[in-house]
């Protein structure tokens, strides 16, 4: 029961990444982009955390965490930039 649970996830949230990346290319602004860029990271730690499942790795977390706080920086540079008068579609 465990296995089919961890495989319907991966479709899930494959499905999702793909409809991210999607939104991500369509997105009229920049920071519409930036959410979903974060969007992407929290799917692909949730992959990872899928996997660390299904292998029994406790390892992957790390891997989990280390993109967790990649993806906390970036928002953070991003959100300086546009505050600084960064360059946005919607001007």
């Amino acid at each position: 029961m465990m296995e089919v649970v961890v495989w319907i996830s991966f479709i899930i949230l494959c499905l999702a990444l793909v409809v991210t990346f999607i939104r991500l290319v369509l997105g009229p602004t920049l920071p519409d982009r930036v959410v979903m860029l974060e969007l992407m990271a929290l799917l692909t730690m949730a992959f990872i955390g899928v996997y660390t499942i299904k292998s029994g790795h406790s390892a992957f977390l790390d891997v989990a965490l280390v993109l967790a706080l990649t993806a906390f920086l970036a928002a953070v540079g991003f959100a300086r930039y546009l505050e600084k008068g960064g360059h946005r579609d919607d001007d």
